[in-house]
């Protein structure tokens, strides 16, 4: 790997670090709204499949070994086992599949091929959130996706609408400076 992906990677994944800071708790519900998940749409959309599930492992792995990276300085092992640690899991394959779709048809992804993958993206976060959150807490899916899907949704995607056109912007510019192959 070349220095500047692995500087690619390491910055987006303090992206991801310091959106993680932005944190509303929910009186109802363990899973607290966050910008994880527009760092973790950007991270998949510029990035790429690969680098880009690299930068989400990296977040991961820091929070892991200590550093107050999650949601609310949140850090440790134990985090990846309370209710809301499914979608931590959900970060890493949501961004693989997330550069599945984008791999997917010829050239560069425009706007449109952006969004479905996102989307696909945030279906993959919220299925292995969910499951997890029903599983800890002894929930039903109603229950379940009253808790930790439905809430989230009309923030999630009003996140996706920004982290698309963001992403064309930036991947454009990475583009142009060498930064990114095309």
């Amino acid at each position: 790997m070349k220095a500047k992906d692995m500087a690619l990677v390491a910055l987006f994944a303090a992206l991801i670090a310091v959106l993680a800071q932005v944190a509303v708790p929910l009186p109802f519900s363990p899973v607290p709204i966050t910008g994880q998940v527009l760092g973790v749409f950007l991270v998949g959309a510029i990035l790429g499949k690969n680098r880009g599930t690299l930068a989400i492992i990296v977040y991961l792995l820091l929070g892991a070994i200590g550093l107050p990276v999650f949601a609310r300085g949140g850090s440790g092992l134990a985090a990846f086992a309370r209710p809301s640690g499914g979608y931590l899991w959900g970060f890493a394959l949501g961004v693989y599949v997330m550069g599945l779709v984008l791999e997917r048809g010829k050239g560069e992804p425009g706007y449109g091929r952006l969004a479905v993958g996102m989307l696909t993206c945030l279906v993959v976060i919220y299925v292995l959130g969910t499951i997890q959150l029903m599983y800890l807490l002894h929930l039903n899916l109603v229950k379940g996706l009253l808790l930790g899907v439905l809430p989230y949704i009309p923030l999630d995607l009003a996140k996706l609408v920004l982290a698309a056109a963001i992403s064309l912007q930036v991947r454009r510019a990475l583009q142009q400076a060498g930064y990114l192959g095309p």
